[in-house]
């Protein structure tokens, strides 16, 4: 897509750059049981301003961007305040004004876009569908300019064959294919590595700057935001931190790594030779290409790689929800289907995954407390008379109050699902726990508290954790050993200390040093031509 200003021409309602796109004043929004989402939140949007909206998890900054495209989050309601949009008060628009405004001048991509994207339809149908432009490089153009370059494969993709960081950009593809005036994103840099989050960053600048877009943005990274951002606006309030047993106040819990190299020992699980090919019957482009990993019990491993480089891919073969084209799987030496309905509800129970996107895998019809309670009931874990009890105490654990047992899952923020998501993980009692960019949609502290209790759980019962995150401080602090996987291949695996130390693949030494991934890309590209 050409960056000339022209491509975004502007309505001739739309106020100049002296007078607010959006204005939110002393807005509160209430939950059915008297609870403040928000509290007298203000917000002014500006075109050609790019704003953040920060704040722990749970403070109110998706109820925030949700008000101003006039959608509340259901059981909510306006008690104060006013929201103005392009002129108009969002609140008194009818239903088909507002379809109206969302449907050209005001555009949204949520913390989970991954399940607003139509599983069947191919990533070309998903953009088209919406481009105001009907020339036929606009698919093309506009995945070039949220950094997904096509080759003529991925357009043809279906969502289920994204990575987290894929979905996220056909997302915003698709939202900029509508030529919007204000651009609102909810967490659009989670779970994208440093590179390409500081791609994301300084597209979204250019957007406002060369299209004069209005665009604000919710956003965990405090470093991107004073790097990227004209504006930030905090927002209050913090829930209770998740429990964090036998450590002091602003302590680190000591990880625990073991003297022997993390290859001895009989391995909990192993995987040989995965091979995942995308496309008809499987015959495409190899998602993942003779890849394996071996695990022993405690310990902790790490998966790192570039978005789209499989990581995502690998974890969902390992539990059972990839179709594998070839290769095998075991779990303490005994064979373990690649299959999901091949395992018995033990095995099914000793692997669990949290994925990325925790709004797709939680039901919206059940409560959190009968989420956590089915998989207690299910494998046993507890007395049936014991199972709300042990509800609570899993909320605890996950710094969530008891009275989140009573709510769905729409009540909650993102960062508040994920905790949820991990709560039922761990209700299973697993002897291995999978976790997928767990910490990208939490603020520091309670990322940091969330991985204290993991780490307690490898030192009480043993639990073996693979940790999926582009965050690399938080894998060389966290693991024993790591595995880095390029275009789906294991291009580098060995102790964490040593491969950061001492890079030898220039896949890995592009993670460490966004600086030199330019030219490693360029290479990959000239490699794959």
């Amino acid at each position: 897509m050409s960056h000339a200003s022209d491509r975004y021409p502007k309505h001739p309602a739309v106020p100049d750059d002296q007078v607010p796109a959006v204005r939110v004043d002393a807005l509160t929004v209430t939950a059915a049981d008297g609870r403040h989402l928000l509290h007298e939140a203000s917000l002014t949007l500006r075109p050609g301003r790019l704003v953040a909206l920060t704040g722990p998890s749970g403070s109110g900054k998706t109820t925030l961007l949700r008000a101003v495209t006039g959608l509340l989050p259901p059981g909510t309601s306006r008690g104060a305040g006013r929201v103005d949009v392009l002129g108009h008060d969002v609140f008194a628009l009818t239903d088909r004004e507002l379809r109206a405004l969302r449907g050209s001048r005001l555009a949204y991509v949520g913390q989970d876009p991954g399940s607003g994207l139509n599983p069947r339809m191919r990533v070309r149908t998903l953009v088209r569908e919406l481009a105001a432009d009907p020339e036929r490089d606009t698919v093309s153009a506009l995945l070039a300019e949220v950094r997904l370059p096509d080759d003529g494969r991925l357009a043809a993709r279906r969502p289920g064959a994204l990575s987290g960081g894929q979905q996220r950009r056909v997302a915003l593809a698709r939202a900029l294919a509508r030529r919007p005036d204000v651009l609102l994103l909810d967490e659009p840099t989670a779970g994208l590595h440093p590179e390409l989050r500081d791609e994301i960053g300084a597209l979204l600048l250019h957007l406002a700057r060369e299209h004069r877009l209005a665009v604000a943005f919710s956003c965990h990274d405090p470093e991107l935001v004073a790097r990227f951002a004209d504006e930030a606006v905090e927002l209050g309030g913090h829930l209770p931190g998740p429990r964090t047993a036998s450590v002091a106040p602003g302590a680190r819990r000591p990880v625990h790594r073991p003297e022997e190299p993390p290859e001895a020992g009989p391995p909990v699980l192993e995987a040989r030779d995965l091979r995942v090919a995308f496309g008809r019957r499987g015959q495409g482009a190899a998602a993942l290409d003779g890849v394996g990993l071996r695990v022993r019990p405690g310990s902790a491993l790490g998966i790192v790689g570039a978005s789209g480089s499989g990581k995502t891919t690998l974890v969902r073969a390992v539990v059972g929800l990839q179709r594998v084209g070839s290769g095998s799987l075991s779990l303490d030496g005994t064979p373990l289907s690649t299959g999901l309905r091949g395992r018995t509800r033990e095995q099914r129970r000793r692997i669990q995954l949290v994925t990325q996107n925790p709004l797709g895998a939680l039901n919206p019809s059940r409560t959190i407390g009968a989420a956590l309670g089915r998989p207690l009931r299910l494998h046993r874990r507890c007395p049936r008379s014991a199972v709300r009890d042990r509800v609570l105490d899993l909320l605890e654990q996950v710094g969530l109050p008891p009275a989140f047992a009573d709510r769905y899952p729409h009540e909650l923020s993102g960062g508040q699902r994920q905790r949820v998501a991990i709560a039922r993980a761990l209700a299973a009692d697993p002897d291995v726990l999978i976790c997928d960019e767990i910490t990208s949609a939490l603020d520091a502290g309670t990322g940091e508290a969330i991985m204290d209790l993991l780490t307690g759980l490898r030192e009480r019962r043993g639990t073996t954790l693979i940790l999926i995150s582009h965050d690399l401080p938080l894998i060389a602090d966290r693991t024993d050993s790591v595995l880095v996987l390029d275009a789906g291949r294991v291009v580098e695996s060995g102790r964490t200390a040593d491969v950061f130390a001492a890079p030898g693949h220039a896949a890995t030494g592009a993670l460490l040093n966004p600086a030199g991934a330019a030219e490693f890309h360029d290479e990959r590209a000239d490699r794959l031509r």
